[in-house]
């Protein structure tokens, strides 16, 4: 199970905009700054997102290979789905596909898949066998 996610971004405030809009829906918002002078040298600035206590995606002003990252975050459940794929197109998310089972994984895998300002790969995904409230 993972902890935690960095990835780079080209302007951190567009993105730290644009997640805020996107992640909403999910339960998932701006939780923490993180300043990189109070970590070990070359640390850097952090901008992190959270729900339930817990901090696990977080940002960084760095180089951007778009196509590098794909991160996918749980829904609970196929609205929550649908309200995240709309916030984020909203925030100017540009789509790869919209609201819908994933046949190819498994009936029961519901999900929709975005590119951020930066051209990662995001996906909101409800699968009824792991996911279940």
């Amino acid at each position: 199970m993972l902890d935690h996610v960095f990835i780079s971004v080209s302007d951190i405030d567009r993105s730290v905009a644009f997640y805020e809009k996107a992640l909403a829906p999910l339960g998932i918002a701006h939780a923490v700054d993180y300043d990189g002078k109070d970590g070990p040298p070359g640390h850097p600035d952090l901008k992190g997102f959270g729900a339930n206590g817990r901090v696990f995606f977080w940002l960084r002003n760095g180089v951007v290979e778009g196509r590098a990252a794909h991160v996918g975050f749980v829904a609970n459940g196929k609205p929550e789905v649908d309200a995240a794929y709309a916030a984020a197109m909203a925030a100017g998310a540009a789509e790869i596909h919209p609201p819908g089972p994933q046949l190819h994984y498994d009936p029961r895998y519901y999900a929709a898949q975005v590119t951020d300002p930066d051209g990662y790969s995001i996906e909101f995904v409800y699968k009824s066998w792991q996911h279940e409230r």
